[in-house]
């Protein structure tokens, strides 16, 4: 995951006078565990990356094999739970297990479509204490419908983020971009803002479940550039502003040496302050500090990788897979620098990027090392001979670039 406001908040304290070399990033003391408890959903979204369907699936965790699992994630020191499906809120005993997880003193999310959220489970929901609760959006009304194959889906989908709002819950939109929908991505964004939501999490096409099938429509690099300059544009807005914004993306690391590039552009001053905190990020932490257990208890690197099974937690502890360098896979992963090939492997950003999302490497080649094909970065970008193939420049999209007087 890449928090962009959170570097923009350092050139913007660096602009005001701040010095960025005082400012150290926390390391998290165990991964992030990103939780699928449910495969059932009400939904059959195109770019589905559990297949899910509105049916129960055999052999899932029952309550107390999820207690179980919870005592082994806080022995290890997980700090994080997101609670996700399928559609977490079909899960009969999602909100015990909530209060188990918030009575650990896990930071606990939840992930969800959003469709099934009235006024009485908006209280539930608020009641429960989750930390943060992502809703997600794949366009306005007709393109959101559209991908997740329901009428009203996106009436349901806002309506519930007003409702949470209104309760006071940290409510977050949720946007995986695409081909068929990066047109919709300035509207939602002004859509954030005018709902006074607290966070925007943008997710690039990663090619996995039924988002491999729609791999050939993914969005194109230039796009993908567009959509980029916009989030820096926005983000730096409202760390100038302060306001209390947040923009994130993931499933794309070479979005870290895109931010220096726009860096060099906007505050060239900064470009060689901001990198070492670059670095430190790291870029893709996918069987590192990001990890997945499904819904029949598989450990995967992270949510994408479940055609790759690391282990089960009814046959050995999370801590003792996650912990186990001997599987090729996560040896790899662990690795610093990790052995990528190609482009990736003479790239001057590797340690910012950390080789970017492997397993669209996997899904295109069948080989996790292999340079990755969702690089949008052009090879002088890279550090390569002169690219020749296309331009590398940002295309402009419909919005003034923000400006400010340095005090």
């Amino acid at each position: 995951m890449f928090r962009i406001s959170q570097f923009m908040r350092l050139i913007a304290y660096a602009e005001r006078g701040g010095a960025m070399a005082d400012v150290r990033p926390a390391k998290p003391p165990g991964p992030v565990v990103i939780w699928n408890l449910i495969r059932r959903c009400n939904l059959t979204c195109k770019h589905c990356y559990a297949f899910s369907a509105d049916h129960d699936y055999a052999g899932e965790l029952s309550g107390a094999e999820t207690s179980a699992v919870m005592d082994d994630l806080k022995a290890f020191k997980v700090p994080v739970l997101i609670l996700s499906g399928g559609e977490p809120l079909l899960r009969p005993d999602l909100f015990e297990i909530a209060a188990r997880a918030k009575a650990m003193r896990f930071y606990v999310g939840l992930s969800t479509n959003g469709t099934l959220i009235d006024a009485a489970m908006a209280d539930r929901i608020a009641a429960a204490r989750f930390d943060y609760v992502g809703i997600s959006l794949d366009g306005l009304a007709a393109t959101h419908d559209r991908f997740r194959r329901m009428a009203g889906a996106f009436a349901k989908s806002l309506a519930a983020v007003r409702l949470l709002r209104e309760r006071g819950v940290k409510v977050g939109l949720r946007f995986t971009m695409t081909a068929l929908n990066a047109h919709d991505l300035p509207a939602l964004l002004q859509l954030m803002r005018d709902e006074q939501v607290d966070k925007f999490y943008f997710s690039h096409l990663n090619y996995a479940g039924r988002g491999n099938i729609h791999r050939a429509k993914d969005a194109r690099f230039a796009a993908t550039r567009e959509a980029l300059y916009l989030l820096f544009e926005r983000a730096w807005q409202a760390a100038w502003e302060g306001r209390d914004e947040e923009y994130v993306t993931g499933n794309n690391d070479a979005d870290g040496p895109y931010l220096l590039q726009w860096v060099a552009s906007r505050f060239p001053q900064w470009h060689g302050a901001l990198r070492p905190h670059l670095v430190a990020w790291g870029g893709n932490s996918s069987g590192v500090n990001v990890a997945n257990i499904d819904n029949l208890g598989n450990v995967h690197p992270d949510t994408m990788w479940w055609h790759h099974t690391l282990g089960n937690v009814r046959e050995r502890p999370f801590s003792a897979i996650w912990s186990d360098s001997s599987e090729p896979l996560m040896a790899g992963l662990k690795a610093r620098p990790r052995p990528v090939e190609g482009r990736c492997a003479h790239c001057i950003h590797l340690d910012i990027c950390g080789g970017n999302t492997r397993v669209r490497a996997h899904q295109i080649t069948g080989n996790p090392w292999a340079e990755d094909p969702g690089c949008y970065l052009g090879d002088t970008e890279i550090g390569l001979k002169p690219d020749t193939a296309a331009s590398t420049r940002p295309m402009r999209i419909e919005i003034t670039p923000f400006t400010h007087v340095a005090p």
